[in-house]
């Protein structure tokens, strides 16, 4: 990799960090307060609309964010179609949310819910008209100004739901959360970029964007309904106060898992796509950028896994107990996310989008399959199904990934295993030292320190190379 380019992705890779983290982490601040003021039930209703809002939201971007970047001589006009189209798209998705609305609530026999879906949906038409800033910022590699602006976001957002949630508004707390959110992002994206679109629509434009992207709008719905589905079953056969345990569980598993996932898609994919013609460079940083993440995202989520019990107890109090055991599995699955997002992204690079989605539907039916076997069973049983659901995925990710650069199953696995076996070694570590202390936050404490000192023990015995390059990303930062 070209030293400026090497540069420029380790400067991006840090501030698409901060960016993440940051808005994460603050979002994360604030759901723990309202957690605390709310009830499980409250966050089971907003659960139960997320499948239908986040469908309208993959319908806007249709793709053409994707093929922008890819594209390497993007024109102003290009850019001005993808926008109004987004506009265009957005419009109609509210509409049709407007009208559906009586039969979400016959579905999952919650009257507020009508109410709730026509003011939520309001946010897929802001957001649409912030998609190009967004998408501009990307192929800059300049997440430092989003960073900004999205911790902003969410601060001023934040503090209005906690308002809202300590007068009692109950579960609109959490909708107009997210609303003023959306409308601050692109308020501040808007000043911040100083493109505007053009009185212009481009049919070559729209033609090419759309032949890329509507291929992958297809995969991108796929993955968004399957990614949903589990929270439209638990909501119509489990009650609401079940389903916001299990969807804070899954929110508090993502916390870690998500970023890292999104880091490397956003930061990755700009800078592959400059070697998207040289299959050896392609094949050496892919591994590289495969054990780095992994080297960092595993001990996280088997961390997770093992002090969930004191910290769901010390932070968000016993009412949240039933959330417990979800969270130990589902860390399980999701730490697997990262690897998935690699190979997706090697498949986008290479223009691959018709195995991306021959892929996602491969995978999609095998995870359906499996939750419909264990739906019967228990939320529980259906968090295991998701852990086998992550491991055929990856088998299949990367089959494909195998034929086009030569980098399979077993040589991903390879790679990775060192990093598995010393944070698994750290798990049980953790695990055996909060059970000999009393109270949730020596057990925390110690626990971490515990965790981090193995942790960095093994990584000096068996994952060297992978610590030093994180060590050399920080010093450059």
């Amino acid at each position: 990799m070209p030293s400026e380019l090497k540069q420029k992705a380790t400067k991006g890779f840090l501030w698409n960090s901060i960016e993440n983290f940051s808005n994460q982490g603050i979002s994360f601040l604030f759901t723990i307060i309202l957690a605390r003021i709310l009830v499980p039930s409250d966050y089971g209703i907003v659960a139960m609309m997320s499948i239908f809002f986040s469908i309208a939201q993959t319908i806007v971007n249709c793709g053409f964010s994707t093929a922008l970047i890819r594209k390497k001589d993007r024109t102003d006009e290009d850019m001005s179609t993808c926008f109004y189209f987004n506009i265009i798209v957005s419009l109609i998705c509210y509409f049709l949310l407007f009208l559906t609305s009586p039969y979400i609530v016959n579905f999952y026999n919650q009257p507020i819910l009508e109410s709730l879906v026509k003011v939520a949906g309001i946010e897929v038409i802001i957001n649409s008209f912030s998609l190009i800033q967004t998408t501009i910022f990307t192929i800059k590699i300049d997440f430092k100004t989003t960073a900004k602006i999205t911790l902003a976001s969410n601060i001023l957002a934040g503090a209005w739901a906690i308002g809202l949630a300590y007068k009692g508004y109950g579960v609109w707390a959490l909708v107009w959360k997210e609303i003023i959110s959306s409308i601050v992002r692109m308020f501040l994206l808007w000043f911040a970029s100083s493109w505007r679109p053009r009185w212009v629509f481009s049919w070559d434009s729209f033609h090419y964007l759309f032949g890329f992207g509507s291929k992958l709008l297809a995969s991108y719905l796929i993955g968004t309904i399957y990614e949903n589905i589990y929270p439209l079953v638990i909501g119509k056969f489990y009650s609401s106060a079940q389903l916001g345990n299990y969807s804070r569980a899954l929110g508090w598993a993502q916390l870690p898992s998500s970023n890292v996932t999104s880091i490397i898609q956003r930061v990755t994919f700009p800078i592959l796509s400059e070697m998207q013609d040289d299959d050896e460079r392609l094949q050496i940083n892919y591994r590289r950028l495969l054990r780095t993440s992994v080297f960092i995202i595993f001990p996280i989520m088997i961390g997770l896994a093992a002090i969930a019990s004191p910290l769901i107890q010390l932070v968000l109090t016993p009412k949240w107990n039933g959330c417990i055991i979800y969270l130990q599995i589902i860390c399980f699955a999701l730490m697997w996310y990262p690897i998935h997002a690699i190979n997706l992204n090697l498949l986008q690079v290479k223009g691959r989008s018709d195995l991306f989605l021959r892929l996602e539907i491969i995978k999609k039916i095998i995870g359906v399959a499996i939750m419909c076997v264990t739906i019967p069973l228990g939320i529980t049983a259906m968090c295991v199904g998701m852990i086998v659901s992550s491991i055929f995925a990856l088998a299949v990710n990367t089959y494909y990934t195998g034929k086009l650069i030569r980098v399979s199953f077993i040589m991903q696995m390879k790679d990775v295993f060192p990093v598995f076996v010393n944070s698994l070694i750290m798990g049980i570590a953790i695990n055996l030292t909060i059970t000999i202390f009393h109270g949730d936050f020596i057990k925390l404490l110690f626990g971490f320190i515990i965790g981090v000192i193995l942790y960095f023990l093994g990584a000096l015995i068996m994952t060297k190379h992978e610590l030093q390059e994180v060590i050399n990303v920080i010093k450059k930062k």
